[in-house]
């Protein structure tokens, strides 16, 4: 059982009361031509300086060939300039991915557990079950949490969606029988479900994501992600009172959500995994992507993908490299997802 809660919750990031997660690719930056001279005047006594493009690493340049250089004068063209290759490295940006090789090394156990362990069992979930006996199950784990999506859009100041997410939770608690049924998108209600929580608030008052994280339990994760979904756990005691966190509640809690989560991931894992050279990559970037795309929407931005988080990829996945900038700060070129 432990293990299944344990490969249930590496999976689904934020989880269900955390959800939907993304998103900040990284990227390379170019150093910057060097355009201009340092005026300094050259004394009698140094030897003249051999040009840059006539240096050899480990050599030392012959002091004859050197090309005199004129203070505050940009130095003649070398008859090879046009020929010198220009080389380019990176900038002293902060990588989001810093801990690469620690994530890789996570994601790679974590989907050993996955195949060997989760991955079958929320398969006979979905195949065993009734489809509306298991979209049941999702509409009562969600309900769970509309409490917390109607106070993160107060605190966003989006007072009109606060009050329908309240509403939602009203309906489908009382009419929808504790949840099962999500009566509040039907007529006449036509209440949108959406995903909210503290994650996406500090994202919208401009609080950084910080670096990618693949963390054991918890799963593709970021600095903020992980302290908003605390929070959002934080509030259930005191909306459902303390029994709610009690293993008799909590475990079944656990097991239910992580075999629902990993059955509605399980069409967006196999885009994301079968056939990859690099699945690690294209995960992290689809989860960075949606999260950007939640709080860009938030913002009042358009989205460059607003499908759910469960949903799997119809638009290319930018696939950056494992070190660089930030998603804002660096164009990257899409790669084309796989087909569905």
């Amino acid at each position: 059982m432990s293990a299944l809660i344990f490969a249930g919750a590496l999976l689904v990031a934020p989880p269900p009361l955390a959800q939907p997660a993304l998103p900040l690719g990284p990227d390379i930056t170019n150093l910057a031509d060097v355009t201009a001279l340092i005026d300094v005047p050259l004394h009698a006594d140094l030897p003249a300086i051999a040009p840059v493009a006539d240096f050899v690493p480990g050599e030392i340049a012959p002091l004859g060939d050197a090309i005199p250089v004129v203070a505050g004068q940009a130095p003649p063209a070398s008859p090879e300039a046009a020929q010198d290759i220009v080389v380019t490295g990176r900038g002293a940006w902060e990588a989001p991915d810093p801990f690469a090789d620690v994530n890789t090394a996570a994601f790679e156990a974590t989907m050993a557990v996955d195949s060997a362990i989760l991955a079958p069992l929320a398969r006979s979930y979905k195949s065993i079950l009734p489809k509306p006996v298991r979209d049941g199950i999702h509409n009562f784990l969600y309900n769970l949490r509309e409490p917390v999506v109607a106070l993160n859009f107060a605190l966003q100041l989006k007072i009109g969606r606060a009050l329908e997410t309240v509403g939602r939770f009203a309906i489908n608690t009382t009419i929808g029988i504790a949840g099962l049924f999500d009566m509040a998108k039907r007529k006449p209600f036509k209440a949108k479900r959406r995903s909210n929580g503290f994650a996406n608030t500090f994202g919208f008052y401009g609080i950084k994501s910080g670096p990618f994280l693949f963390l054991p339990i918890v799963g593709p994760t970021t600095p903020r992600d992980l302290i908003g979904g605390a929070l959002d756990r934080l509030l259930f005691p005191f909306v459902y009172g303390s029994r709610i966190t009690k293993p008799e509640f909590a475990v079944p809690f656990a097991v239910l959500g992580a075999l629902d989560h990993r059955a509605e991931f399980d069409d967006t894992l196999k885009q994301l995994h079968d056939g990859q050279s690099d699945p690690y990559a294209r995960s992290r970037d689809f989860y960075l992507q949606r999260r950007q795309n939640e709080i860009d929407e938030l913002k009042g931005k358009a989205p460059k993908n607003s499908s759910p988080m469960s949903e799997a990829p119809t638009a290319p996945i930018v696939v950056r490299e494992r070190s660089g900038t930030t998603l804002e700060d660096a164009p990257a070129t899409p790669e084309a997802a796989p087909p569905r």
